[in-house]
C-alpha cells in the first residue's frame, strides 16, 4: 500500500511547496555547544570518545527554554522551512533512539529536542526539516574504513539506518531529509561535480538506494538531499550560493558568522545587506537560502543573530513577492546605474510576467539602465511603496528607468517590479550592436 501511495506522489508534487519556499532556518545545536568552539571540536581537538561524552552531563537547557523560540524566529525572519540537527558528526542524537544510548533522552538532558521542535514547528505552520549525518566519529571503523574493519564499519550503517527509520517513523509527516557526512576515508567523493552529486561507492557503502526507499515508502512527501551518495531530489552547495543545472533544485547553506555551532566570540558576522543578496543569489536562480544560528548550550540565540533576522524579515514583508515561488532568470539582462554593472544573478529575479530588479547600489542620478530584454515594459514600481516610476524604451532590448529619488525607498536593498507583455525573453547580448 505504501509503495503505491509513494508511486503517486511524483516530483512536481513533492517540490511544489519547496519552490515557493526560497527561505529557511539550519539549526546546529548539540553537545559541541557545550564547549563553544564549534560543532567539528571533538574531531579537530582529538577529544576521546569518553571524555567527550562527559559532555552531556553539562547539556541540560532550562526547563523554561523551548524550540518554539526558534520557531517563533523564523517566522518573523520571514522563513517558511526549517531544519535541525538531529544528529552530528559526534553521534549525539536530540531524540530517544533505540539503537544508542548517547542522546539527549537517556542523559542528563532527559529531553527529547526533536519531539519539542517537531511540536513547535506544526504549532506555527512551519515546514518540517531534520538534519542526520551518516558517520559517527565514535566508531574507530570509520577511520580505519571498511576494508580494515568491514563489521565495526557495518554496525555503523546498520545505526545509521535504524535511526533514519526511527525519524521517518516516530514524529509524523517530516517534509525536508537533509543528509551529511556521506565521505569516508579514502574512497572517491564527488558530491558536487559528478551528475548532481552521485557519489557510487560512497552510496554502495551507506547502501543508501535501500535507506532512501525506506524513507520514501514511510514519507511519500519528503524532499531529500544530494548527501548520501545519490542526487535525489535537492543539490546543496555550502557557504556559496551557485544554481544547478537547470532541472535540478538546489539550496544554498549558509552561516551568518564564520561557524555552524555555538562559538563565545563571533566577529566575522555577514551584514543584512550582504545575507539579502545571497538570499536574492538564490531566489534569482530558482534555489532556496538556508541560513544557519548556532544557539548556545541553553538553546537561546545571540542577540546579534536576533536583530539581523529581524530586519531581513522586515525587508520581505515589503519584498517578499520578488522571492517567495521565484523562477530562474534567463541569463541575458544586464543592469548599468551609478557606475556599476552586473549580471542578472543576484540582481534580477522573476515570477510569470513580472522581472524584479534588486537595486542594491542606488544610482546617484536617479536613472537606471536595463539592456537584454525583449519585451514590452507595461508598466514599473517600487515593490515596497507601490510608487509607478517612468520607462523608457531607448532601442533594442534596451529601457531607461528615470525619476527615481536621490536616496534609496530601502536601505538594504530597492526592489523595481517590471510588469511586461508576457514570460521575460532576453536577446543574446554577443547578437546585440552598440
Amino acid at each position: 500500500m505504501k509503495e503505491k501511495q509513494e508511486k503517486r506522489v511524483d516530483s512536481q508534487e513533492r517540490m511544489k511547496w519547496w519552490n515557493e519556499a526560497r527561505f529557511g532556518m539550519f539549526i546546529h545545536w548539540g553537545l559541541y555547544s557545550v564547549l563553544g568552539r564549534d560543532c567539528w571540536v571533538m574531531h579537530h581537538e582529538r577529544i576521546p570518545k569518553e571524555e567527550y561524552a562527559e559532555l552531556a552531563d553539562k547539556f541540560c537547557p532550562p526547563k523554561e527554554f523551548t524550540p518554539e523560540l526558534w520557531v517563533k524566529l523564523a517566522k518573523e525572519a520571514g522563513m517558511r522551512y526549517m531544519v535541525l540537527t538531529t544528529r552530528h558528526h559526534d553521534g549525539f542524537c536530540l531524540f530517544d533512539s533505540k539503537v544508542s544510548d548517547f542522546t539527549s533522552v537517556k542523559t542528563k538532558a532527559k529531553r527529547d529536542f526533536v519531539a519539542e521542535y517537531v511540536n513547535a514547528c506544526r504549532k506555527f505552520g512551519m515546514k518540517i526539516g531534520f538534519y542526520y549525518s551518516l558517520l559517527d566519529w565514535r566508531f574507530p571503523a570509520y577511520f580505519k574504513g571498511p576494508e580494515k574493519d568491514p563489521e565495526g564499519f557495518e554496525q555503523m550503517v546498520e545505526q545509521a539506518h535504524s535511526q533514519v527509520k526511527e525519524l521517518m517513523t516516530n514524529y509524523g509527516k517530516i517534509d525536508y531529509l537533509f543528509y551529511d557526512g556521506e565521505w569516508i576515508p579514502g574512497v572517491p567523493f564527488n558530491r558536487d561535480l559528478i551528475n548532481q552529486g552521485e557519489s557510487p561507492e560512497i552510496a554502495k557503502l551507506w547502501r543508501s538506494k535501500e535507506l532512501n526507499r525506506i524513507v520514501r515508502e514511510l514519507q511519500p512527501h519528503i524532499v531529500i538531499n544530494n548527501r548520501s551518495g545519490l542526487a535525489e531530489d535537492v543539490d546543496t552547495p555550502e557557504r556559496f550560493a551557485i544554481p544547478s543545472d537547470k532541472d535540478r533544485a538546489w539550496e544554498s547553506c549558509m552561516t551568518i558568522g564564520d561557524n555552524w555551532g555555538y562559538v563565545d566570540r563571533e566577529p566575522a558576522i555577514k551584514s543584512v545587506v550582504q545575507l539579502i543578496q545571497y538570499l536574492v543569489i538564490c531566489a534569482s536562480g530558482g534555489g532556496n537560502f538556508l541560513l544557519n544560528i548556532g544557539p548556545d548550550p541553553d538553546g537561546s540565540i545571540r542577540p546579534e543573530f536576533i536583530a539581523i533576522l529581524q530586519e531581513i524579515g522586515k525587508w520581505l514583508e515589503k519584498n517578499g513577492e520578488s522571492i517567495y515561488g521565484s523562477e530562474r532568470v534567463n541569463r541575458g539582462f544586464a543592469c548599468h546605474m551609478a557606475g556599476m554593472w552586473w549580471a542578472p544573478l543576484g540582481s534580477v529575479t522573476a515570477k510569470g510576467n513580472v522581472v524584479y530588479i534588486h537595486v542594491f547600489h542606488w544610482p546617484k542620478d536617479g536613472r537606471i539602465t536595463i539592456t537584454g530584454i525583449k519585451n514590452e515594459v507595461l508598466k514599473a514600481k517600487i515593490l515596497a511603496t507601490k510608487k509607478e516610476v517612468k520607462v523608457e524604451k531607448m532601442g533594442e532590448g534596451k529601457i531607461s528607468i528615470s525619476g527615481l529619488l536621490k536616496e534609496p525607498p530601502d536601505p538594504y536593498d530597492t526592489v523595481i517590479a517590471l510588469e511586461l507583455d508576457g514570460k521575460p525573453e532576453v536577446f543574446d547580448y554577443r547578437e546585440m550592436s552598440l
